[in-house]
């Protein structure tokens, strides 16, 4: 089993602090009750552009993008950047009780053509009852569950390539068809730690996705969603999705973390403890029980620090170490089954150079991934030398640390 590296295209906006995201979209939380930041980086699509591009050559395989009120559409933007890229998939977040199945899988199916077989889709069901609202779905949090465990099933069933027909409690369907099946198929990615997430799970999705816990955590939930597979006769896959902040030593990276959390002052993490924990979600509540709202001890396991979730909701973990020290970790959640790792860095371009180039090869030599080919395969000697020997061919070197 090896491992697949994924990145984050933020899409709700970017910067250089763990507020900056916030300060841009409010983020759920008043805007007079943000402190000011500088160095805001909008989404906008040449931005996004360049994070895209970058993953594509630093060898991750997919970009997550994110969906919701503060985001923009991750259909349309993932669709144009599949037009300035050539291998990258796009694993692609959207709300299974804003949308027909039937239509959500004839857009699979569209995208596929489109990009070349280059979508990966992430059912996020919700957590919080007043996005929900916003977009007209008035269900409680386990019927949420109950409506994406019947999107699933038609989903996959009209992508049959015959008519389909489902009769359910959220779903009356007659002769459901994609016409043109996508091909291949594209892979459905999901989360959720509520005793109604597990079932679904376990009967409709090909990757389970959990947050960055602790790993004994990580591996109960493993265990658990396992079971549940098996007792339906499937194999589920599990990733995990979690920020880096990875340098050339171990002190330059607790540094970045520490700058981080110094940016942060007590009105804006009250503030957005405030909002999170509002949230029905059971993951939520788990990623905030893991910090407290405190800043102390913020290193909740080995190089797991829970700083970012003192104001980000959802992924509020980070690796936080030398090169080698996140490839250990990302080596130990792999010893219990974790193949996917969808990560992400304030700025994400930075970050993504970061952790391309540092951790990247570190799990190459560790025999987990495939190395990247050599930028200069197929540059023609000179002089009789290879293109990387001294006197051959100019080495470009990137810069931007």
């Amino acid at each position: 089993m090896s491992v697949h590296l994924h990145w984050f295209l933020p899409t709700g906006g970017d910067g250089r602090t763990l507020v900056d995201r916030h300060a841009y979209t409010d983020g759920g939380i008043r805007r007079d009750r943000i402190t000011p930041v500088s160095g805001v980086r909008a989404p906008d699509i040449e931005y996004l552009a360049q994070i895209a591009k970058a993953a594509e050559q630093l060898g991750f395989e997919a970009v997550l993008t994110p969906t919701g009120t503060w985001c923009e559409d991750a259909w349309l933007t993932t669709a144009a950047l599949t037009q300035v890229t050539e291998r990258l998939k796009f694993l692609v977040a959207f709300r299974p009780g804003v949308i027909s199945p039937v239509l959500a899988a004839q857009m699979a199916a569209t995208y596929q053509r489109i990009s070349r077989g280059r979508l990966l889709l992430n059912v996020v069901t919700g957590g919080d009852s007043t996005e929900q609202k916003r977009f007209g779905d008035h269900l409680d949090h386990d019927r949420r569950y109950a409506r994406t465990d019947e999107f699933l099933q038609v989903v996959r069933g009209v992508w049959g390539g015959a008519p389909f027909d489902f009769h359910g409690e959220h779903y009356q369907v007659e002769g459901g068809l994609t016409a043109l099946p996508p091909d291949p198929l594209p892979e459905i990615f999901f989360g959720g730690s509520s005793a109604a997430a597990g079932p679904v799970a376990a009967r409709n999705v090909d990757v389970y996705l959990t947050w960055g816990e602790p790993p004994e955590q990580v591996k109960q939930k493993v265990d658990w969603i396992r079971g549940l597979a098996e007792r339906e006769g499937r194999t589920v896959r599990f990733g995990i999705r979690l920020h880096t902040i990875s340098r050339d030593s171990s002190k330059e990276a607790w540094a970045t973390a520490g700058r981080l959390l110094d940016d942060l002052d007590p009105e804006t993490v009250a503030a957005a403890q405030q909002a999170l924990g509002r949230s029905e979600s059971v993951g939520q509540q788990r990623m905030l029980a893991l910090h407290g709202g405190s800043r102390d001890k913020l290193e909740i396991s080995p190089n797991l620090w829970a700083g970012v979730g003192l104001v980000r909701g959802g992924a509020g973990t980070a690796l936080v170490g030398s090169h080698a020290e996140v490839a250990d970790r990302i080596e130990e959640y792999h010893a219990l089954g974790i193949e996917h790792f969808v990560l992400s860095g304030y700025p994400h371009l930075e970050e993504a150079y970061w952790f391309g180039e540092g951790v990247r090869p570190e799990l190459a030599a560790r025999g987990l991934l495939a190395a990247l080919p050599s930028p200069l395969e197929g540059v023609p000697a000179v002089n009789g030398r290879p293109a990387s020997a001294p006197g051959g061919a100019p080495l470009l070197v990137a810069g931007g640390r």
